[in-house]
């Protein structure tokens, strides 16, 4: 249907550079190397290097090579993982004070400054052994039920399959 009955391909698409046939038997486009996605690139970060297949921390280590700002962005990722990893919550100034210096990089400053904001809570979710999971746990399954109940009934009846479950 106006494409080359030997290939396959429209002829708008032959001209796209990233679609080349590697066996002219075959006729399948293929698609070129592509840069990793940032999706990709923040899993390998955020990842211990230990998990990660060899493929993905050589792409990584490639990825993180070469602009200055990647590399400066990964040391403080992987600094802040590792606080977070291991319940450090004294050294969190610190770690905030050499993001917000980072002029390079606006997102790493932002995200630093929201943390200040509230220093208190962060820090102490990151020494002390206590969280509020349960709870947030309750609250969910609350939250449930009464998009469950929606509309059904008066208060009654999702009052008392709150208190029963």
């Amino acid at each position: 249907m106006g494409g080359d009955q030997g290939t396959g391909l429209s002829p708008r698409l032959r001209q796209c550079p990233y679609l080349r046939q590697q066996d002219a038997s075959r006729q399948t486009p293929t698609v070129g190397l592509r840069a990793p996605s940032a999706r990709a690139v923040t899993r390998w970060i955020l990842t211990h290097p230990d998990a990660l297949p060899e493929g993905d921390l050589l792409q990584l280590k490639a990825v993180l090579a070469n602009p200055a700002e990647l590399t400066a962005l990964g040391e403080h990722v992987l600094s802040f993982r590792h606080l977070v990893a291991h319940l450090q919550g004294d050294p969190l100034p610190t770690w905030i004070e050499a993001a917000t210096s980072t002029t390079e990089l606006p997102s790493l400053r932002s995200f630093a400054q929201h943390l200040e904001r509230d220093l208190d809570a962060v820090t102490a979710r990151l020494t002390l052994p206590w969280n509020s999971g349960v709870v947030e746990g309750h609250v969910n399954r609350i939250k449930m039920l009464k998009r469950q109940m929606f509309g059904r009934a008066g208060f009654d009846l999702p009052r008392e399959r709150v208190l029963l479950a």
